[in-house]
């Protein structure tokens, strides 16, 4: 399996989208600073996920909600499309 997640900096709130085989291990490494993109923000909470049954449909959920720029509507798309998740939409 497959997850689609999407990441919460909690001080600047900003919003990181990625997608793994291994969550748990993925967000560790974030709030590691393992990934240049992310270190600059730690730490980092994990806000949603999805899991899917193969890699490329986990890769194009992912360009889906990278190409959603406004966070209302990146928000509106995960509560209406069965993302789990430890944050509250809105």
């Amino acid at each position: 399996m497959f997850f689609v997640y999407i990441l919460e900096a909690t001080e600047s709130k900003r919003y990181y989208i990625g997608q793994t085989e291994d969550l748990e291990a993925r967000v560790k490494q974030h709030n590691e600073g393992r990934n240049l993109s992310t270190k600059a923000y730690i730490p980092w909470q994990l806000k949603w996920w999805k899991e899917l049954e193969s890699r490329s449909k986990a890769i194009n959920v992912e360009r889906k909600l990278k190409g959603i720029k406004k966070r209302v509507r990146l928000e509106k798309f995960v509560s209406e499309n069965g993302f789990s998740g430890c944050g509250a939409v809105g």
